[in-house]
Formats: C-alpha cells, sequence, structure tokens
C-alpha cells in the first residue's frame, strides 16, 4: 500500500500518492487528470484570485485540465506548449525545460497559431503544481518570444519553496516530504 498526504484543495479533500525523487526527499503528487471536482473547483477559485486576461496557457501535460476549466468557466481562450512538434506546427517556438518531475531536459514548443493568439494580449500561466520554477520559466520565455504580457502565474498548489513566492498565485501549499 503507497503511503499518502492527505490535503484540502477548494474543498476537495484529496490523498496525495506519495514518490520519491531523491534519497532524502519525496513529494505528494497531484494528479488532476479524472478529477472532475477537483478541476472545476480549483478552477473556480483560482480565477476568483487571478487578474483579468486574455488568454490562458499552460504547458503539456498536467496543466491541460486546469487550464481548460480555467477557460471555459471564464470564456477565455487557452494555449498549450506542448512537448514535442506536431504536424501541423509549421515553424513553432521553442524552449528548453528541466522540472522536478522529468528525468531529462525537455523542450516545449508552442504552434504558430498560438503565438499569433499570444502576440499583444494579457496572459494568465496556470499549471497543476509549482515547484522548483523551471517549467514556469520555460513558459515565460516562450510568452515573451510569442510577444505576449504576462499578468500573472498561477498553480494549484506551491510547492516546498515555491510557497514563500510573492510572484504566483497558489490555492494551497505543499510541502516537499523530507525522511
Amino acid at each position: 500500500m503507497r503511503e499518502t498526504y492527505k490535503i484540502t484543495i477548494a474543498g476537495c479533500e484529496r490523498d496525495l500518492d506519495i514518490f520519491p525523487i531523491s534519497e532524502d526527499t519525496s513529494i505528494a503528487a497531484l494528479i488532476m487528470f479524472g478529477d472532475v471536482e477537483l478541476t472545476v473547483k480549483t478552477a473556480e477559485e483560482l480565477l476568483k484570485k487571478c487578474p483579468e486576461c486574455d488568454i490562458i496557457v499552460s504547458a503539456e501535460s498536467k496543466g491541460i485540465p486546469i487550464c481548460y476549466e480555467m477557460a471555459r468557466q471564464s470564456g477565455k481562450p487557452y494555449a498549450i506548449a506542448r512537448k514535442s512538434v506536431k504536424l501541423y506546427m509549421d515553424d513553432p517556438l521553442c524552449v528548453e525545460v528541466k522540472s522536478i518531475t522529468t528525468a531529462q531536459v525537455q523542450k516545449l514548443y508552442l504552434a504558430t497559431r498560438d503565438v499569433e493568439a499570444i502576440k499583444g494580449k494579457k496572459v494568465l500561466i496556470v499549471d497543476d503544481v509549482i515547484s522548483t520554477g523551471e517549467s514556469l520559466r520555460a513558459l515565460e520565455k516562450l510568452i515573451a518570444q510569442a510577444g505576449g504580457e504576462i499578468v500573472a502565474t498561477a498553480a494549484v498548489l506551491a510547492e516546498g519553496d515555491a510557497q514563500n513566492r510573492d510572484d504566483i498565485i497558489f490555492l494551497e501549499p505543499l510541502p516537499l516530504l523530507k525522511k
């Protein structure tokens, strides 16, 4: 039986599975895929805290549910930075990223049509969890290259030291679990 971490987010109580990321540190993993109640309620609560924007942007893949639901509830369009180039992406923008939950350096790509949707617009970046901020920095670079103006960065959870940042909006802190 896997060890879990109990948390309440937007009125939803959840037991998050715990996974080691090093010899002495583990993380409690928020998986929003398939959790409609949590996705709907966290999107509603984040939208109350976020400034007005023209478009909402996230990175593939764990940020997709919250990004989509915030777009649906607000009526704003959204764009997703992809982890690989797709056939429909002619001349995409690209940046590299190394996050806490990936084993190697990855690349994020933004399709030309998304670049056009972002250019000159007020952009809200959203994600499920902000931890080291590496994925966030990659998204910020992509949005800057696309000519967008970032109005805020929001996440469901701020993990570890991210909870001490004053430049992000989040619903709940999530500790890094030390052995």
